[in-house]
């Protein structure tokens, strides 16, 4: 199994809509970066994800599951670009922001302190187990 992050804005897609799409799942779409989407392809079925909202939250609030390998984008007109569909596992008990990850010199490398722009990206399992701990998970 591998873990990943994967960032949403929450007036675009949030959490409890995730929720909302139950057992089917949602399919992840519109990454229109090369390097997101060579992760989106990258995942597989069970794999899980940190559910991360961008924008004025900055937090990991959940965790959901790939459920669907990737396939193209419906929505890219270039047929270059693919999806993925996940659906809801459960919410942090404690959301862990970006400035708390920030702050803890243990994240230095981590790609959501390196790379804060990519949308996917992979997170290894020292980051994940201690990510966890700090959601109180």
């Amino acid at each position: 199994m591998q873990y990943w992050l994967i960032k949403t804005e929450p007036e675009e897609w949030s959490w409890h809509q995730q929720v909302e799409s139950g057992m089917k799942g949602a399919e992840w779409n519109g990454v229109r970066n090369f390097q997101a989407a060579k992760n989106l392809k990258n995942m597989e079925i069970g794999d899980k994800c940190f559910f991360y909202h961008t924008g004025k939250t900055k937090s990991i609030i959940g965790i959901v599951k790939v459920i669907k390998k990737a396939f193209l984008d419906k929505s890219d007109k270039t047929k270059k670009f693919v999806s993925v569909v996940v659906k809801a596992l459960y919410p942090l008990k404690r959301e862990v922001s970006l400035q708390e990850i920030k702050k803890n010199k243990d994240f230095r490398d981590f790609s959501l302190v390196k790379q804060s722009r990519l949308s996917v990206m992979k997170v290894n399992l020292k980051y994940w187990k201690k990510i966890l701990k700090m959601g109180k998970v």
